[in-house]
Protein backbone atom coordinates (compact mmCIF):
# COMPACT_ATOMS: atom_id res chain seq x y z
CA UNK A 1 0.00 0.00 0.00
CA UNK A 2 2.79 2.43 0.95
CA UNK A 3 4.03 2.64 -2.31
CA UNK A 4 0.75 3.48 -3.99
CA UNK A 5 1.10 6.96 -1.89
CA UNK A 6 4.77 8.17 -1.96
CA UNK A 7 3.47 10.64 -4.48
CA UNK A 8 1.58 12.31 -1.64
CA UNK A 9 3.68 14.87 1.33
CA UNK A 10 4.00 13.21 4.43
CA UNK A 11 0.83 14.72 6.26
CA UNK A 12 -1.45 13.44 3.35
CA UNK A 13 0.39 9.71 3.19
CA UNK A 14 0.24 9.32 6.59
CA UNK A 15 -3.87 9.91 6.42
CA UNK A 16 -3.82 7.41 3.61
CA UNK A 17 -1.73 4.48 5.07
CA UNK A 18 -3.90 4.91 8.52
CA UNK A 19 -7.11 3.52 6.58
CA UNK A 20 -9.26 6.53 6.41
CA UNK A 21 -11.88 7.13 3.39
CA UNK A 22 -9.80 9.07 0.71
CA UNK A 23 -12.21 12.14 1.37
CA UNK A 24 -11.93 15.67 1.41
CA UNK A 25 -14.66 17.74 2.99
CA UNK A 26 -15.00 21.06 1.08
CA UNK A 27 -15.26 24.66 2.55
CA UNK A 28 -18.86 25.57 2.34
CA UNK A 29 -19.13 29.43 2.48
CA UNK A 30 -21.52 30.37 5.43
CA UNK A 31 -22.16 26.97 6.34
CA UNK A 32 -18.92 25.52 7.37
CA UNK A 33 -18.23 26.02 11.13
CA UNK A 34 -15.61 24.83 13.66
CA UNK A 35 -17.94 22.41 15.29
CA UNK A 36 -18.75 20.67 11.68
CA UNK A 37 -14.98 21.21 11.03
CA UNK A 38 -14.28 18.75 14.32
CA UNK A 39 -17.08 16.76 13.24
CA UNK A 40 -15.47 15.83 10.23
CA UNK A 41 -11.95 15.30 11.47
CA UNK A 42 -13.13 13.29 14.35
CA UNK A 43 -15.42 10.86 12.06
CA UNK A 44 -12.14 9.97 10.06
CA UNK A 45 -12.47 12.71 6.84
CA UNK A 46 -10.07 15.57 6.18
CA UNK A 47 -12.89 18.46 7.45
CA UNK A 48 -12.36 22.14 6.23
CA UNK A 49 -13.99 25.55 6.29
CA UNK A 50 -13.44 29.00 4.49
CA UNK A 51 -11.72 31.53 6.36
CA UNK A 52 -14.21 34.21 5.83
CA UNK A 53 -17.15 31.83 7.08
CA UNK A 54 -15.54 34.05 10.54
CA UNK A 55 -16.73 37.87 10.68
CA UNK A 56 -13.36 38.59 11.29
CA UNK A 57 -9.40 38.13 10.84
CA UNK A 58 -9.95 37.90 15.38
CA UNK A 59 -12.93 35.57 15.31
CA UNK A 60 -10.87 33.50 12.51
CA UNK A 61 -8.04 33.33 15.56
CA UNK A 62 -10.50 32.15 18.15
CA UNK A 63 -12.07 29.69 15.83
CA UNK A 64 -8.58 28.22 14.80
CA UNK A 65 -7.87 28.39 18.44
CA UNK A 66 -10.93 26.01 19.30
CA UNK A 67 -10.51 23.67 15.85
CA UNK A 68 -6.78 22.71 16.90
CA UNK A 69 -7.51 22.43 20.66
CA UNK A 70 -10.34 19.85 20.66
CA UNK A 71 -8.51 17.74 17.96
CA UNK A 72 -5.67 17.54 20.57
CA UNK A 73 -8.07 16.65 23.06
CA UNK A 74 -9.53 13.68 20.89
CA UNK A 75 -6.58 12.86 19.74
CA UNK A 76 -5.30 12.24 23.92
CA UNK A 77 -7.95 10.62 23.82
CA UNK A 78 -7.78 8.32 20.71
CA UNK A 79 -4.07 7.16 20.28
CA UNK A 80 -4.81 4.82 18.32
CA UNK A 81 -7.22 6.45 15.83
CA UNK A 82 -6.35 10.17 15.98
CA UNK A 83 -8.31 12.65 14.09
CA UNK A 84 -7.75 13.62 10.37
CA UNK A 85 -6.39 16.90 9.64
CA UNK A 86 -7.74 19.70 8.57
CA UNK A 87 -8.24 22.64 6.05
CA UNK A 88 -9.12 26.16 5.59
CA UNK A 89 -10.12 27.76 2.59
CA UNK A 90 -8.33 31.42 1.36
CA UNK A 91 -10.09 33.02 -1.38
CA UNK A 92 -6.93 34.19 -3.23
CA UNK A 93 -9.51 37.03 -5.28
CA UNK A 94 -7.97 40.86 -5.03
CA UNK A 95 -11.56 41.48 -3.50
CA UNK A 96 -10.28 39.31 -0.42
CA UNK A 97 -9.25 42.51 1.48
CA UNK A 98 -8.67 40.27 4.14
CA UNK A 99 -6.00 37.83 2.32
CA UNK A 100 -2.97 38.65 4.04
CA UNK A 101 -4.20 39.08 7.53
CA UNK A 102 -6.03 35.57 7.49
CA UNK A 103 -2.94 33.69 6.39
CA UNK A 104 -0.60 35.10 8.90
CA UNK A 105 -3.68 33.86 11.76
CA UNK A 106 -3.46 29.99 9.34
CA UNK A 107 0.33 30.11 9.56
CA UNK A 108 0.09 31.19 13.13
CA UNK A 109 -1.93 28.00 14.36
CA UNK A 110 0.65 25.72 12.41
CA UNK A 111 -2.96 24.81 9.92
CA UNK A 112 -2.24 21.74 8.50
CA UNK A 113 -3.59 22.24 4.71
CA UNK A 114 -4.72 25.40 2.93
CA UNK A 115 -6.69 25.54 0.02
CA UNK A 116 -6.94 28.64 -1.88
CA UNK A 117 -9.39 29.16 -4.75
CA UNK A 118 -9.76 31.93 -7.53
CA UNK A 119 -6.45 32.85 -7.69
CA UNK A 120 -3.14 30.94 -7.51
CA UNK A 121 -0.53 32.95 -6.03
CA UNK A 122 3.42 32.00 -5.23
CA UNK A 123 3.89 34.19 -2.20
CA UNK A 124 0.79 32.13 -0.24
CA UNK A 125 2.73 29.19 -1.02
CA UNK A 126 6.44 30.17 0.45
CA UNK A 127 4.99 30.88 2.77
CA UNK A 128 2.55 28.14 3.50
CA UNK A 129 5.71 25.88 3.10
CA UNK A 130 7.91 27.51 4.99
CA UNK A 131 5.49 26.81 8.37
CA UNK A 132 5.15 23.26 6.58
CA UNK A 133 1.20 23.34 5.13
CA UNK A 134 0.18 21.56 2.43
CA UNK A 135 -1.55 23.87 -0.36
CA UNK A 136 -4.13 22.80 -2.32
CA UNK A 137 -5.54 24.72 -5.22
CA UNK A 138 -8.99 24.20 -6.68
CA UNK A 139 -9.19 24.72 -10.62
CA UNK A 140 -11.54 23.64 -12.85
CA UNK A 141 -9.17 23.16 -16.34
CA UNK A 142 -6.14 22.01 -17.18
CA UNK A 143 -4.57 25.47 -17.91
CA UNK A 144 -5.33 26.56 -14.81
CA UNK A 145 -3.88 23.19 -13.25
CA UNK A 146 -0.54 24.18 -14.98
CA UNK A 147 -0.30 27.62 -13.46
CA UNK A 148 -1.50 26.65 -9.97
CA UNK A 149 1.85 23.90 -9.61
CA UNK A 150 3.82 26.56 -11.65
CA UNK A 151 3.48 28.81 -8.77
CA UNK A 152 4.40 26.36 -6.27
CA UNK A 153 0.63 24.51 -5.24
CA UNK A 154 1.40 20.86 -3.98
CA UNK A 155 -1.51 19.88 -5.36
CA UNK A 156 -5.01 20.36 -6.76
CA UNK A 157 -8.66 19.92 -6.51
CA UNK A 158 -9.93 19.64 -9.81
CA UNK A 159 -13.74 20.73 -10.00
CA UNK A 160 -15.43 19.02 -12.78
CA UNK A 161 -18.96 19.65 -13.70
CA UNK A 162 -21.90 19.36 -11.44
CA UNK A 163 -19.67 20.70 -8.20
CA UNK A 164 -22.10 22.87 -5.93
CA UNK A 165 -20.90 26.45 -5.95
CA UNK A 166 -18.58 27.63 -8.13
CA UNK A 167 -17.98 24.92 -10.33
CA UNK A 168 -16.71 24.35 -14.16
CA UNK A 169 -17.98 22.34 -16.59
CA UNK A 170 -15.85 19.78 -17.52
CA UNK A 171 -16.28 15.55 -17.39
CA UNK A 172 -14.56 14.43 -14.72
CA UNK A 173 -13.29 11.76 -16.83
CA UNK A 174 -11.45 14.27 -19.79
CA UNK A 175 -10.25 16.63 -16.40
CA UNK A 176 -8.26 13.62 -14.35
CA UNK A 177 -7.37 12.26 -17.48
CA UNK A 178 -5.53 15.48 -18.70
CA UNK A 179 -4.31 16.38 -15.28
CA UNK A 180 -2.84 13.25 -14.72
CA UNK A 181 -1.10 13.32 -18.16
CA UNK A 182 1.44 15.64 -16.57
CA UNK A 183 0.78 15.73 -13.27
CA UNK A 184 1.45 13.05 -10.24
CA UNK A 185 0.98 15.15 -7.04
CA UNK A 186 -2.06 15.02 -4.66
CA UNK A 187 -5.44 15.40 -6.52
CA UNK A 188 -8.58 15.26 -5.49
CA UNK A 189 -11.59 15.67 -7.51
CA UNK A 190 -14.87 17.06 -7.00
CA UNK A 191 -18.22 16.94 -8.47
CA UNK A 192 -21.44 15.24 -7.77
CA UNK A 193 -20.11 12.87 -5.50
CA UNK A 194 -22.42 11.82 -2.73
CA UNK A 195 -22.15 8.23 -2.12
CA UNK A 196 -19.32 5.70 -1.13
CA UNK A 197 -19.11 4.25 -4.89
CA UNK A 198 -18.60 7.80 -5.90
CA UNK A 199 -15.89 7.87 -4.06
CA UNK A 200 -14.44 5.12 -5.59
CA UNK A 201 -14.96 6.03 -8.78
CA UNK A 202 -12.20 9.20 -8.29
CA UNK A 203 -9.95 6.90 -7.45
CA UNK A 204 -10.35 4.27 -9.96
CA UNK A 205 -10.30 7.36 -12.63
CA UNK A 206 -7.18 8.59 -10.69
CA UNK A 207 -7.54 11.23 -7.98
CA UNK A 208 -6.33 10.91 -4.76
CA UNK A 209 -9.50 11.85 -3.25
CA UNK A 210 -12.85 12.84 -3.64
CA UNK A 211 -14.00 16.24 -2.50
CA UNK A 212 -17.71 16.26 -0.59
CA UNK A 213 -19.51 19.58 -0.70
CA UNK A 214 -23.24 19.22 -0.69
CA UNK A 215 -23.98 15.60 1.05
CA UNK A 216 -22.81 18.06 4.45
CA UNK A 217 -25.31 20.85 4.05
CA UNK A 218 -28.00 18.65 5.43
CA UNK A 219 -26.03 17.75 8.67
CA UNK A 220 -26.89 18.80 12.15
CA UNK A 221 -23.70 20.74 12.36
CA UNK A 222 -24.17 22.35 9.56
CA UNK A 223 -24.44 26.27 9.58
CA UNK A 224 -27.74 26.05 7.00
CA UNK A 225 -31.12 26.95 7.92
CA UNK A 226 -33.81 23.93 8.28
CA UNK A 227 -35.17 25.15 4.90
CA UNK A 228 -32.32 25.02 2.49
CA UNK A 229 -31.25 21.00 4.52
CA UNK A 230 -34.74 20.24 3.32
CA UNK A 231 -34.57 21.67 -0.30
CA UNK A 232 -31.76 19.93 -0.75
CA UNK A 233 -32.99 16.13 0.50
CA UNK A 234 -35.97 16.93 -1.64
CA UNK A 235 -33.93 17.62 -4.54
CA UNK A 236 -31.73 16.07 -7.80
CA UNK A 237 -29.89 16.99 -9.90
CA UNK A 238 -32.86 18.36 -12.26
CA UNK A 239 -33.02 20.98 -9.88
CA UNK A 240 -29.77 22.95 -10.02
CA UNK A 241 -29.29 25.31 -12.30
CA UNK A 242 -25.71 27.03 -13.39
CA UNK A 243 -25.20 30.76 -13.82
CA UNK A 244 -22.97 33.28 -13.02
CA UNK A 245 -25.31 35.97 -11.98
CA UNK A 246 -25.47 36.07 -8.38
CA UNK A 247 -20.99 36.16 -8.33
CA UNK A 248 -19.65 36.77 -11.75
CA UNK A 249 -18.31 33.31 -11.41
CA UNK A 250 -20.61 30.39 -12.82
CA UNK A 251 -22.02 28.55 -10.25
CA UNK A 252 -24.48 25.38 -9.16
CA UNK A 253 -27.65 26.60 -7.55
CA UNK A 254 -30.79 25.59 -5.93
CA UNK A 255 -33.75 26.17 -8.31
CA UNK A 256 -35.89 26.26 -5.38
CA UNK A 257 -33.83 29.28 -3.93
CA UNK A 258 -33.95 31.09 -7.23
CA UNK A 259 -37.65 31.05 -7.68
CA UNK A 260 -37.94 32.09 -3.26
CA UNK A 261 -36.11 34.64 -4.28
CA UNK A 262 -38.78 35.87 -7.08
CA UNK A 263 -36.68 35.23 -9.82
CA UNK A 264 -37.27 33.17 -13.30
CA UNK A 265 -34.34 30.13 -12.66
CA UNK A 266 -34.43 29.53 -16.52
CA UNK A 267 -34.11 33.28 -17.52
CA UNK A 268 -31.31 34.77 -15.67
CA UNK A 269 -29.40 37.24 -16.98
CA UNK A 270 -25.54 37.15 -17.46
CA UNK A 271 -23.28 38.71 -14.96
CA UNK A 272 -20.04 40.39 -16.17
CA UNK A 273 -17.57 38.21 -15.15
CA UNK A 274 -15.06 41.33 -14.61
CA UNK A 275 -17.16 43.03 -11.75
CA UNK A 276 -16.52 39.23 -9.27
CA UNK A 277 -18.63 40.03 -6.24
CA UNK A 278 -18.85 37.18 -3.16
CA UNK A 279 -20.77 39.06 -0.85
CA UNK A 280 -23.50 41.46 -3.45
CA UNK A 281 -26.97 40.86 -4.32
CA UNK A 282 -29.65 40.36 -6.49
CA UNK A 283 -33.00 41.98 -5.98
CA UNK A 284 -33.18 41.82 -2.54
CA UNK A 285 -31.46 38.18 -2.62
CA UNK A 286 -28.05 37.93 -1.15
CA UNK A 287 -25.51 35.39 -3.13
CA UNK A 288 -25.44 32.41 -0.89
CA UNK A 289 -27.41 33.79 2.26
CA UNK A 290 -30.68 33.51 0.32
CA UNK A 291 -29.11 31.91 -3.31
CA UNK A 292 -28.30 28.38 -1.76
CA UNK A 293 -25.37 26.81 -3.52
CA UNK A 294 -25.28 23.05 -4.47
CA UNK A 295 -24.52 19.95 -6.59
CA UNK A 296 -25.55 17.42 -8.74
CA UNK A 297 -25.65 14.25 -6.46
CA UNK A 298 -27.66 15.76 -3.92
CA UNK A 299 -29.88 12.63 -5.41
CA UNK A 300 -28.79 10.08 -2.77
CA UNK A 301 -28.91 12.83 -0.20
CA UNK A 302 -32.45 11.72 1.46
CA UNK A 303 -32.18 13.22 5.74
CA UNK A 304 -30.68 15.53 7.84
CA UNK A 305 -28.33 13.60 9.98
CA UNK A 306 -25.02 14.03 11.93
CA UNK A 307 -21.93 14.26 10.12
CA UNK A 308 -19.98 11.22 12.11
CA UNK A 309 -23.58 9.09 10.99
CA UNK A 310 -22.96 10.49 7.40
CA UNK A 311 -19.11 9.81 7.09
CA UNK A 312 -20.17 6.29 8.68
CA UNK A 313 -22.97 5.62 5.61
CA UNK A 314 -19.68 6.85 3.39
CA UNK A 315 -17.62 4.39 4.65
CA UNK A 316 -19.89 1.60 4.42
CA UNK A 317 -21.01 2.40 0.42
CA UNK A 318 -17.17 2.54 -0.07
CA UNK A 319 -16.03 -0.70 1.02
CA UNK A 320 -19.44 -2.48 -0.04
CA UNK A 321 -18.38 -1.00 -3.84
CA UNK A 322 -14.47 -2.21 -3.57
CA UNK A 323 -16.30 -5.91 -2.41
CA UNK A 324 -19.19 -5.44 -5.62
CA UNK A 325 -15.90 -4.88 -8.10
CA UNK A 326 -14.22 -7.98 -6.53
CA UNK A 327 -17.16 -10.47 -7.75
CA UNK A 328 -16.45 -9.16 -10.79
Amino acid sequence: MSSRYQHLPELLRKYLLRGNLPAIASPLFIISNPKMVVAQCTAGIIGSMPALNARTTEQLDEWLTEITRSLSAYDAANPDEPAAPFAINLIAHKSNLRLQADLEICLKHKTPILITSLGALEEINTAAHSAGTVVLHDVINNRFAHKAIDKGADGLIAIAAGAGGHAGTQSPFSLIQEIRAWFNGPLALGGAIASGRSILAARAMGADFAYIGSAFIPTEEANAVMEYKNAIIQAGAEDIIYTNLFTGVHGNYLKYSITRAGLDPHNLPVSDPSKMDFSGSIEGAKAWKDIWGSGQGIGVITEVTSVAKRVTKLKDEYQHAISSLSTI
